[in-house]
C-alpha cells in the first residue's frame, strides 16, 4: 500500500515536472516568435542572430572598395535598358564589392552535413538573395514614378553599389520620383551648382568679409586631415573639389556655418557619385581623368546631398551643437537601460558619453569604422529619412555594446584610450550588420514605449 502510495507521488511529480518543462518550453518558441515578429517586414540581416553562423569572408585585406561604373541617368530613362542590365549583373558571379547578403553565411544548427557542404550552399544562397534584391531595387526604379516607402525598405539592408548613385538621389529628396522630371531637375540643379561657386568661391578674397576668409583658411586646412587612411583623398583635385563644396555650403547656410566635422560627410557623397564615371579600387582613382563637366556634376550632387542630409539635422552644427547635445543625452539612457553594469561602470570611472560620443554623432561614425563600410552604413541612414537622428542613437549604443565585457574592465584612462582607437581595423560587413541588427531590435522595443527610457 505504501509502496503503492510512493509511486502515485512520484508520478505527480514527473508530471509536473513535465508540465513546467512544457510552460518553458512554451515561453521559450514564444519569445522566439516575437523577435521573429520584431524582425518581419524588413529584409534587415538581423535575422543571423536566430542561427549559427559559419565565419564570413574576409574583406579586411582589401585596401579600398571596387567599384564599377553606375548608369547615368540618361541610360535609365527606360525600364528596358534597366532590366536587361540588371539581368546580366543578377547572372554574374562576379560579384559587386559591398552587398550585404554577401558577407555572411547562414547555417541551420540542426544540419548535420559537413562543413565544406554547408558553406557551398549558404554561399549560393547567398548569391540567389542578392540576386532576387537586386531584381526588387529594378522593378521599384523602373516605373515612371519611384514609391519611396518601398525604396526605404530595400534599402535599409544596403543598396547594390551600381544602383547607389541614383538610390542615394532619389532617397534625400534631391531627385525627383517621377522619372520624366529627373533628367531635367538634375541640370537645372547642376547649373545652379554652377552660378553659386561662381558667386561666391571663384571671387578675389578682396570682396569677402574677414569671417569668410577665416572660414576659407580653415575649410583648407580640414581637407587634407579629411580620411587620411584613403590616398584617393590626398589628391589636390580631390581636396579642391572638397574645398569648393564646403565653402560654398556654409556661404549658403550662415546659420551654421562651416563646422569641423561636416568635411567627412561629404566625403560618402563624393565617393558614390564619382563611382559613375570611374571603376576599380579607390586608391586607383584619378579625377584627372573626368572632364570639368564631369566634375562639376559630382561636386553638384555632393553639395545638394549634403544640403538635403543636414536639412533634417541642422541644430547639430548651430552655435553650441544643441541637437548633438540632446542626442548624445539620449544615448546615455538607452545605454543605461540596455546594459546598466556597462552604464554604472563608466559613470564610476568618470566618464562622461561626450567625451567620446560627440565625435560619433558630429562625423556619423566615419572616422570610427573602416572607410569600405562607410557607403554600406549610409544605405541605412538615407533610408531611415527624417527618423535618421533618433535612430542613430540606437546605432551607437549598438556599436558601443559591442564591446561590454571589456568597457567593464577598463579603469578611466583606459576607456579614454579605447573609445578614441576603437579596434574596428579588420571589421567585415558582418560585424557591422550585426550592430545594425542590434539597433533595428532595440528600437523596435524601445521607440513606441518612450516612458522606458525617463528617469
Amino acid at each position: 500500500m505504501k509502496n503503492d502510495h510512493d509511486d502515485n507521488n512520484k508520478n505527480k511529480a514527473e508530471r509536473s515536472k513535465d508540465t513546467a518543462v512544457g510552460i518553458l518550453d512554451s515561453r521559450f518558441n514564444q519569445t522566439l516568435r516575437n523577435v521573429q515578429g520584431l524582425l518581419k517586414g524588413r529584409n534587415i540581416p538581423g535575422k543571423i542572430l536566430l542561427s549559427q553562423r559559419v565565419s564570413s569572408p574576409d574583406y579586411s585585406s582589401l585596401p579600398s572598395p571596387t567599384y564599377t561604373r553606375s548608369p547615368s541617368y540618361s541610360d535609365t530613362r527606360t525600364s528596358g535598358h534597366i532590366s536587361e542590365r540588371i539581368e546580366k549583373e543578377a547572372q554574374s558571379t562576379r560579384k559587386p564589392f559591398g552587398t550585404p547578403n554577401e558577407n555572411k553565411l547562414k547555417v541551420s544548427a540542426s544540419n548535420v552535413e559537413s562543413p565544406s557542404e554547408e558553406v557551398h550552399k549558404s554561399s549560393l544562397g547567398a548569391r540567389a538573395t542578392d540576386s532576387a534584391r537586386v531584381l526588387k531595387f529594378s522593378k521599384v526604379l523602373s516605373g515612371t514614378m519611384v514609391v519611396l516607402e518601398k525604396l526605404r525598405e530595400l534599402s535599409w539592408s544596403g543598396v547594390p553599389d551600381y544602383m547607389r548613385p541614383t538610390v542615394w538621389r532619389l532617397l534625400l529628396g534631391y531627385a525627383p520620383t517621377n522619372s520624366d522630371r529627373r533628367e531635367g531637375v538634375l541640370r537645372r540643379k547642376r547649373l545652379e551648382y554652377l552660378d553659386y561657386v561662381s558667386q561666391y568661391y571663384d571671387i578675389p578674397d578682396a570682396e569677402r568679409s574677414d569671417d569668410e576668409i577665416n572660414m576659407l583658411r580653415q575649410i583648407a586646412v580640414d581637407c587634407p586631415r579629411t580620411v587620411p587612411e584613403v590616398s584617393f583623398f590626398q589628391q589636390e583635385q580631390v581636396q579642391k573639389s572638397l574645398e569648393r563644396i564646403l565653402y560654398t555650403w556654409a556661404i549658403r547656410h550662415p546659420a551654421s556655418g562651416y563646422v569641423q566635422g561636416i568635411n567627412d560627410l561629404v566625403t560618402p557623397f563624393l565617393v558614390v557619385f564619382l563611382s559613375e564615371y570611374l571603376e576599380g579600387a579607390i586608391d586607383n582613382w584619378s579625377m584627372s581623368s573626368l572632364s570639368s563637366d564631369q566634375i562639376s556634376n559630382v561636386e553638384a550632387d555632393c553639395y545638394w546631398c549634403l544640403s538635403k542630409l543636414l536639412d533634417g539635422m541642422q541644430d547639430h552644427y548651430t552655435f553650441a551643437q544643441p541637437g548633438i547635445q540632446r542626442l548624445v543625452f539620449k544615448l546615455k539612457e538607452l545605454v543605461r537601460r540596455i546594459d546598466d553594469p556597462v552604464s554604472s561602470h563608466m559613470e564610476e570611472q568618470g566618464l562622461e558619453f561626450l567625451q567620446f560620443a560627440f565625435r560619433w554623432f558630429n562625423c556619423l561614425l566615419i572616422r570610427e569604422v573602416p572607410f569600405h563600410l562607410v557607403t554600406r552604413l549610409w544605405d541605412t541612414y538615407l533610408a531611415e529619412g527624417d527618423a535618421l537622428p533618433d535612430f542613430l542613437v540606437y546605432i551607437f549604443a549598438s556599436f558601443l555594446l559591442t564591446w561590454s565585457d571589456q568597457l567593464q574592465r577598463f579603469d578611466f584612462q583606459e576607456l579614454v584610450m579605447f573609445l578614441q582607437h576603437l579596434p574596428t581595423k579588420n571589421w567585415t560587413h558582418q560585424e557591422l550588420e550585426m550592430v545594425l541588427s542590434r539597433a533595428f531590435m532595440w528600437h523596435s522595443m524601445f521607440n513606441s514605449c518612450p516612458s522606458h527610457l525617463a528617469n
